[in-house]
């Protein structure tokens, strides 16, 4: 890497339409000359969740422009781009589909190298970004659709120590907000509505806790905030603000002592660890950040959370992933496909099942 690298990333996973550059010069930290996104949430708003075809029509519509843009932030132009990455799975299928392709037609146009990058190695990978972390470390990634623990030894060496067997902790966020009437996305409105209520009023489960092991549970729990809703509404014919806030703090308690259970016996698995980090949409709590911060403390480990803008799904940390695997050889022809289903562990057991299309993330 002589003169360094500049990669140009796309991503188009979810409702997040994103583009951006990361560049890597010899001996130096990598800088992020552009980051761009382009979010859903308007398009989305009436439906109480994401609508696969309107996200895929809509990445469609945006990515070219979300290039463009970060081409434009960046300084530069695609002459002195080295290569373009873009998520190429899980997610989505439209949306991945619509990204891929887009890649496809840049880098054919410009004659540069493609690579394809798993949206959850961009997640793990994004301490590398941000805090320059060393391998090995444990990540928590947890966000709207996944939730593991990964011992991340490589760019594309990832050990799964345990995950969610049911529902992902932003999907429960998001359930939770739909039960209660609250906006979507639903884990900001939850967090939201958490501040001031009392998460001892109900006695929401841990679930999972009374069995070994790192795997995680928490469609129970949501469950469990319906009941609690609906005793309250037929008690007193329906919800006060209070309720809401109680309801939200409790549940956000739980989830928080799930995972930080959770993520000590992930850390008492591994040795040699250069960090703790969290990644993901959910990341940005702060409830959870800080009871995983002071976890990572008591356990005398340095804990890293990236910035809140890099917690979310943004092209920078695929533009940084598709680098880290660019440096190390890594290229995809243009039969590159878009995959719904990517695990990054695939000598793991399925957590979630599998079909024809093979293993959930």
């Amino acid at each position: 890497m002589p003169r360094g690298l500049t990669i140009l990333g796309l991503e188009s996973s979810c409702d997040d339409t994103a583009a951006a550059v990361v560049r890597q010069r010899a001996g130096a930290r990598p800088e992020i000359l552009a980051s761009v996104v382009h979010g859903q949430t308007a398009l989305h708003a009436d439906y109480g969740g994401v609508v696969p075809e309107i996200a895929a029509r809509a990445h469609a519509e945006k990515l070219d422009i979300c290039v463009e843009e970060a081409l434009a932030q960046a300084g530069i132009g695609l002459a002195e781009i080295d290569a373009v990455a873009v998520t190429a799975g899980p997610g989505l299928i439209g949306g991945v589909l619509s990204g891929v392709m887009c890649a496809k037609g840049i880098a054919a146009g410009a004659g540069l190298p493609l690579v394809g990058v798993n949206h959850l190695a961009g997640h793990a990978l994004t301490p590398r970004l941000t805090d320059g972390l060393d391998f090995p470390y444990l990540a928590l990634l947890v966000s709207g659709g996944h939730c593991q623990f990964l011992l991340v030894e490589g760019c594309d060496a990832f050990t799964r120590l345990g995950g969610t067997i049911d529902d992902a902790p932003g999907e429960a966020f998001d359930k939770t907000a739909r039960l209660l009437g609250l906006p979507q996305p639903g884990g900001p409105a939850v967090e939201r509505t958490a501040r001031g209520g009392d998460p001892a009023r109900f006695s929401f489960p841990r679930p999972l806790l009374d069995r070994p092991g790192c795997d995680m549970s928490f469609s129970g729990l949501k469950t469990a905030l319906l009941r609690a809703r609906d005793a309250l509404i037929a008690e007193q014919g329906g919800l006060y603000e209070a309720d809401r806030r109680d309801l939200c703090a409790g549940f956000q308690a739980a989830l928080r002592d799930v995972l930080a259970e959770k993520s000590r016996r992930a850390l008492d698995q591994c040795t040699g660890l250069t960090g703790f980090a969290v990644a993901g949409g959910v990341a940005a709590n702060a409830a959870i950040r800080a009871a995983l911060s002071s976890l990572a403390e008591a356990e005398g480990v340095p804990f890293l959370a990236p910035p809140l803008a890099l917690c979310t799904d943004n092209a920078a940390m695929i533009a940084w992933a598709g680098l880290e695997l660019f440096r190390a050889g890594h290229r995809d022809g243009f039969d590159l496909a878009a995959r719904p289903r990517w695990p990054l562990d695939g000598a793991a057991p399925a957590l979630l099942g599998s079909g024809r299309k093979g293993a959930k993330a």
